[in-house]
């Protein structure tokens, strides 16, 4: 298992402003980003980047959720339920109730499928590494035991092995999960921090 801590996370302001980025990983197959996953500061309402040819799965992770405003519509995003759309999609966020953070996975549909499926204590759950992808937990709140391991928010880890993880009332994880299909052997994972 891979464990890369919140507290490790760097900083990066965005080009408009509007709030901070956080790398935690990403797939890559050569020089080819397939997928990437990071953590987003957005500090006011305003238009998202486009990322043409990616999928999106966005989380709020914390405070209140926000709407995604586009051409034909809104997407809302409420706390801790994934939104998922295409990532060329112009939209704009309208932030519901000030700042939010979110955590977004973004993959080529084309090579691999992505999933982020949120868990709520009480209640044990049991990973398994993923046989042609990865697994990943990110720990929204709380102090959840994974591994045999107590966790913080922002921890992100990356399942190699079976384990188990243990949520008391509280906790809050996400579970992340890349199926690389029949390109596994063309993919590398790039741990920020590491």
């Amino acid at each position: 298992m891979h464990v890369l801590n919140g507290a490790d996370l760097v900083d990066v302001p965005w080009k408009n402003g509007g709030g901070i980025t956080r790398r935690i990983a990403r797939g890559m197959s050569g020089d080819r980003v397939v997928w990437t996953l990071s953590r987003a500061d957005v500090r006011e309402d305003g238009p998202f980047s486009n990322f043409e040819g990616l999928q999106r799965i966005l989380t709020v992770v914390s405070n209140s959720g926000m709407d995604l405003v586009h051409k034909g519509g809104s997407l809302t995003a409420p706390p801790c339920l994934p939104v998922a759309f295409d990532g060329g999609l112009p939209v704009t966020a309208r932030l519901h109730d000030g700042p939010l953070t979110d955590l977004n996975l973004m993959f080529d549909a084309s090579i691999c499928a992505g999933r982020v499926t949120p868990h709520h204590g009480p209640t044990d759950i049991e990973l398994r590494p993923a046989g042609t992808g990865l697994l990943a937990i990110h720990v929204i709140s709380g102090t959840p035991e994974i591994g045999g391991r107590t966790r913080g928010a922002a921890d992100t880890l990356f399942v190699t092995t079976r384990l188990t993880a243990r949520l008391a009332a509280g906790d809050a994880i996400l579970e992340i999960a890349l199926d690389y299909r029949d390109q596994s052997a063309d993919i590398t994972l790039a741990i920020a921090s590491l």
